[in-house]
């Protein structure tokens, strides 16, 4: 995903500029569709374990011969779905050899916190008062 993807994702861009997350303002059909790609990858039970399994890894990579056995699914199966990991901007990897070595890339993780988080003070508005104005 590209820096311009990010940014239409809700997050600064190289000056800082920043575009209102998801809970601000009412995203647009651009930034719904490039959002509902990434949602869509994680929405998968394989693919988030997957991702679970390659963020938690101690020393930050793990090789796929190391996730393949922790599922009941074949090899082409399991890199079928690190593929639709890596075309969200989830995860990143590098063959070495015969095998393949997978990481998080958390600047997406964590632009997707971003998206999802309320600003820090911000109360929660009351559903009252969203009702009440509504009628």
């Amino acid at each position: 995903m590209s820096n311009q993807e990010f940014v239409r994702l809700g997050q600064g861009d190289e000056t800082g500029a920043c575009c209102p997350g998801l809970l601000i303002a009412p995203l647009d059909e651009d930034q719904a569709v490039e959002l509902a790609k990434v949602f869509k990858a994680l929405g998968d039970p394989v693919r988030l374990r997957l991702l679970s399994m390659i963020a938690s890894q101690a020393g930050g990579e793990v090789c796929v011969c190391d996730l393949t056995p922790a599922f009941d699914l074949s090899q082409p199966t399991i890199s079928h779905h690190l593929k639709l990991l890596r075309q969200a901007g989830l995860i990143d990897c590098e063959r070495r050899g015969t095998w393949v070595y997978y990481w998080l890339q958390p600047e997406m993780t964590d632009r997707l916190a971003g998206i999802l988080t309320r600003p820090a003070g911000e109360p929660v508005p009351d559903r009252s008062e969203t009702a009440g104005a509504a009628s």
